[in-house]
């Protein structure tokens, strides 16, 4: 099947096939024990009684917290109907100055049967969304498959965006291997002690690194129609931090050596103190115009060159 805009959606062979519901039934019986995030919980998510909420306060259900057309994404995913999100409430990340924590800390949704979930998803198709894009969607990846047979049984053709803080393990990405379309990683830091220190997690750098360099063996640099619409490939988030902690630079040599020069990246300005971080020392401002010229810079040394177009945040402010 080709969709209108562009090349062949893969997880309709793999639903012709009967693979799409095989891998829906392999990650259901993947929360009894779960290991879908780099924290590795291990504990059993999947209900029979037993039930255990995993360190992303999730147990095997499923929470949204808002889905709709999104005109604020990166260009090649909004166009001009907008991609369509779904925000899913929970996360295996703790960051300290998270924007969303009310959705991914505080878990402000609501739970929805995977039913209720490709019905989501059909509406983002009837509005004309160019994608379905799944926001925080790793800790819930088994009910997104489920949900996702049953779309495309509906009739369901447009790419799917896997939104995700790039704390995927391999596990769960070998479950979406011609699932996804496109992978929309975050790539926060390249130092592990600052990830622990701001984002509670262990060995982020070295997970997230992994899971990139799978992405992006599944589906490659990003490609898009001649509109350019985004249809299949990686595209990476990099948020910049005051003080340099991110670790632009670091992670800009990463992904021109290790994974491509071509890599279509979205260095994004708009940090300021959310959450916990307006008492926290070094998080407690916002990041200034030269901190984020200087992580521009780095990143264009190191060789890549595919940057998202959206004006900075500074010129938009004093426009």
């Amino acid at each position: 099947m080709v969709n209108e805009q562009g090349p062949e959606i893969g997880y309709l062979a793999l639903h012709r096939a009967g693979e799409l519901r095989e891998r829906m039934e392999r990650a259901y019986e993947g929360v009894r024990s779960c290991s879908f995030c780099g924290r590795a919980c291990g504990v059993n998510r999947r209900g029979d009684g037993k039930e255990e909420l995993g360190s992303c306060g999730i147990g095997s259900g499923v929470k949204v917290a808002s889905h709709g057309p999104h005109m604020g994404e990166e260009d090649p995913l909004r166009g001009y109907r907008g991609s369509g999100t779904i925000f899913f409430s929970g996360c295996n990340l703790s960051c300290q100055y998270c924007q969303n924590y009310d959705i991914s800390q505080h878990r402000r949704g609501r739970e929805v049967e995977p039913e209720r979930l490709a019905g989501m998803m059909m509406s983002l198709q009837e509005q004309r969304c160019h994608n379905v894009n799944l926001v925080s969607p790793t800790h819930v990846i088994a009910p997104i498959l489920e949900a996702l047979v049953i779309a495309v049984e509906r009739g369901l053709r447009l790419p799917v965006v896997w939104n995700t803080g790039g704390y995927d393990s391999l596990e769960a990405l070998k479950l979406l291997d011609g699932v996804v379309d496109i992978y929309m990683p975050d790539m926060k830091y390249a130092d592990a002690e600052v990830a622990l220190r701001y984002s509670k997690v262990k060995d982020y750098p070295e997970v997230n690194q992994a899971a990139v360099k799978e992405m992006h063996r599944q589906v490659g640099d990003l490609v898009m129609d001649e509109q350019g619409i985004a249809q299949r490939g990686l595209l990476v988030r990099h948020l910049v931090l005051p003080e340099g902690l991110a670790g632009t630079a670091a992670v800009a040599r990463f992904l021109v050596e290790d994974i491509s020069r071509h890599t279509y990246v979205n260095i994004m300005d708009q940090y300021r103190p959310c959450y916990k971080a307006v008492d926290m020392p070094r998080l407690d401002r916002p990041v200034t115009r030269e901190e984020f010229e200087k992580a521009l810079e780095k990143a264009r040394e190191a060789g890549l060159y595919r940057f998202d177009q959206r004006e900075p945040r500074f010129l938009r402010l004093f426009r």
